[in-house]
């Protein structure tokens, strides 16, 4: 019986400690202004205990605009 208590105390945990990094998400688009977009993708941190929610790893690309010639 104490068994199966440590083990869903274990579970719990587990279920806690892993849902805590989501992402990465895109948090900002902007030109460039030449014709491009700048786009900046981040890890989305959620301090369960706190309740505090943090960004880190940011990563940024850029996309060229072209219009199709027809």
């Amino acid at each position: 019986m104490n068994l199966s208590k440590i083990i869903t105390a274990f579970c719990i945990t587990g279920l806690l400690a892993g849902c805590t990094t989501a992402g990465p998400y895109v948090t900002n688009i902007s030109s460039d202004g030449a014709n491009g977009l700048n786009i900046e993708k981040c890890k989305v941190e959620l301090n369960a205990f706190l309740g505090v929610v943090n960004t880190g790893d940011c990563s940024n690309s850029s996309l060229k605009l072209t219009s199709s010639t027809r």
